[in-house]
């Protein structure tokens, strides 16, 4: 009996065996055939040497104070006229809310839908204290080394004027447009795009202007990132998250700290036992939409146990779950994320405040809405604190996740075959953007929105986006503007498919 039962315990185990690895070899590559394109000529330099001098101006925006920094915005402007003459004769400037520009290049065929390109001329601060810590000087612009230095280099003036590049040289070759294009240049991004691109958005809307594509900023191509893949992948942004912050506030009498009150019920314990729970307690995290269908791209590409184990979920779903839990960027891709980023309480040693406040940030996951989030928020913190002891809001700035754009469609083809023209080494699939960008509120206007941003980044490059040292390889920069302008002429035709 035992030998019966052991012999079929091993024919069930060689069952397994056989059908992982059947369904392993079963997961062909799903990587498009494509020949590379002819590498497009120009003078590098002094391309390099113009994007230098975009990051010389310190472009920093305000949430609050929309005329900060203004003359620098202005600059850029004048910059922009100065540098690409032919971008400015063949197109048509508008201001809108302020400092954000739209660009129209007027397309030969009225009948085919417009497509845009969105970019932003605004950067984010330095860190305080952290100056010195800079190879270069944070707005030197300095070309140095093969890099171009500085804060925007990267996010976002590098986008933004490989675009104009890639339009200048375009113009110069006789080339026009049969869709119109769209160029947006936003100037609050950093601090959230309600002045910029909200006003925009409105504006395309009440000219009855529906797009058949929008390219933003962001994911990149990632070099040596994803464990297991030995070659690049450029990861197009198919859809992005949500966005809520909401504040806590607990209430209760002050006191003296020599009586304190039962532990638990000072506005302060009430506050900690909250953010403990929704810590302890966050929203669940799966394999699933973009997460699943990034990874069921990328299996087949993949080394080892890692393309195993990818291309069996079925089986494997809880032990790569886990793993990937265990690392910030990955596990924001699986959940909403629950981000504790400010609290406030207290003004003296002896004396117990009668208020404590939290700022909770989430990013929601596509599948999950603000008020999905809210009400776990409200079951999680009533768990442990009376409903009449605390109140809650959420701050301004929110947004629901975008919708997911499909993957089946001509556009996000182009897209895929464009990467794998200009970056032949490159592995290309969808992906998550976990991030906020201006294209979250262009939603109404197409279904086809993709954030990609054509830059190359090894491990040691992610810690410089928003953060010290920022650059571009010179050589990195060029290929953007060979990616934009290999797009921009195909994607402008009247033969490239509509999928609305």
């Amino acid at each position: 009996m035992i030998r019966k039962a052991l012999f079929a315990l091993l024919a069930l185990l060689a069952l397994l065996v056989a059908v992982v690895g059947v369904n392993t070899l079963l997961k062909g590559s799903k990587q498009l055939t494509v020949a590379p394109v002819a590498r497009l000529a120009f003078d590098e330099n002094a391309a390099a040497a113009r994007l230098g001098d975009a990051v010389k101006l310190t472009t920093v925006s305000s949430h609050d104070d929309a005329r900060l920094n203004q003359d620098q915005f202005e600059a850029l402007h004048a910059l922009l006229e100065q540098r690409f003459p032919k971008v400015h004769a063949a197109m048509q400037r508008e201001r809108v809310g302020g400092l954000s520009l739209l660009y129209t290049w007027k397309g030969s065929n009225a009948a085919t839908k417009p497509i845009m390109f969105v970019s932003h001329q605004d950067v984010v601060p330095i860190a305080p204290g952290t100056e010195a810590n800079w190879e270069q000087p944070p707005f030197s612009g300095v070309v140095k080394d093969g890099f171009i230095w500085g804060r925007g280099a990267w996010d976002n003036k590098g986008n933004l004027m490989s675009q104009l590049e890639a339009v200048e040289q375009l113009v110069a070759a006789g080339f026009k447009p049969e869709r119109t294009v769209y160029f947006y240049l936003g100037a609050d991004e950093e601090v959230g795009g309600l002045r910029g691109a909200v006003a925009t958005a409105k504006l395309l809307k009440e000219r009855n202007i529906r797009l058949d594509m929008i390219v933003d900023e962001g994911l990149v191509i990632t070099d040596g990132v994803l464990a297991g893949l030995n070659k690049p992948a450029a990861l197009i942004g198919i859809a992005e998250k949500g966005y809520l912050s909401v504040v806590l506030k607990f209430n209760t009498a002050p006191g003296h700290s020599s009586q304190p009150p039962k532990p638990g019920t000072s506005a302060i314990g009430m506050m900690s036992a909250a953010l403990k729970r929704l810590d302890d307690n966050q929203l669940p995290a799966g394999i699933r939409g973009v997460a699943s269908e990034m990874f069921d791209t990328v299996a087949p590409e993949m080394s080892g146990f890692g393309r195993v184990a990818l291309s069996n979920l079925w089986l494997f779903a809880p032990l790569v779950q886990k793993q990937l839990e265990g690392g910030a960027a990955t596990n924001a891709m699986l959940r909403t994320t629950t981000s504790p980023t400010i609290t406030r309480a207290g003004n003296k040693d002896n004396v117990l405040p009668g208020v404590a406040e939290a700022t909770v940030n989430f990013r929601i996951l596509p599948g999950e809405t603000r008020e999905s989030v809210t009400a776990h928020v409200r079951s999680q913190v009533e768990s442990v604190v009376a409903k009449e002891k605390y109140e809650l809001y959420a701050m301004d700035e929110a947004s629901d996740p975008s919708k997911v754009s499909p993957t089946t469609s001509p556009q996000y083809k182009l897209v895929n075959t464009t990467i794998r023209e200009v970056f032949p080494e490159a592995l290309v699939a969808p992906g998550l953007m976990i991030g906020a960008t201006d294209s979250r509120h262009f939603g109404e206007l197409s279904d086809h929105i993709f954030k990609f941003s054509p830059i190359v980044a090894k491990p040691v490059d992610l810690p410089r986006f928003h953060g010290t040292n920022e650059r571009i390889a010179v050589s990195n920069y060029a290929d953007a503007i060979r990616f934009y302008h290999r797009l921009m002429s195909q994607a402008s035709k009247a033969s490239q498919a509509s999928a609305n």
